[in-house]
């Protein structure tokens, strides 16, 4: 099984940023936690603040992954190409979200993500990702 994570912008300054909202821990750091918790799945992990590069690793591993958790960050408000690319893939994506962007600023209400992924996970922190790895196991 191919699981690839795809982070936005400022998702590199994990650990450091608003520590408040996004916890203390590098991603890097769970990401290495994560691939031990599941050894027998393929992780690939790409992070970019560039749109264009977000919807290039889309298209990329969109056909021969299994899935793919995109946390595009605040593209997820604002980027209507990300969810043109997440449609013309066959991988399912799941849309994951650190803190509970419903209980945020009202600009964070809207996705271009949520009509066009599988599913949609928000507010609990890094776990957010492990619970996204969860639903794929159980099928």
């Amino acid at each position: 099984m191919k699981i690839s994570i795809i982070n936005g912008p400022n998702l590199n300054l994990l650990g450091k940023r608003e520590p408040d909202i996004y916890g203390n821990s590098t991603f890097e750091n769970y990401f290495t936690d994560l691939k031990k918790k599941y050894p027998k799945i393929i992780f690939d992990y790409y992070q970019s603040n560039i749109e264009g590069e977000l919807i290039d690793c889309i298209h990329k591993v969109g056909f021969s992954f299994d899935l793919i958790l995109l946390n595009a960050g605040a593209y997820t408000h604002s980027s209507v190409a990300i969810g043109d690319a997440i449609k013309s893939i066959n991988t399912p994506v799941i849309e994951i979200h650190i803190s509970n962007t419903f209980s945020r600023e009202s600009f964070r209400h809207k996705s271009f993500i949520t009509p066009v992924a599988k599913g949609l996970i928000v507010g609990f922190g890094l776990d957010s990702y492990r619970l996204g790895v969860e639903t794929i196991l159980k099928k």
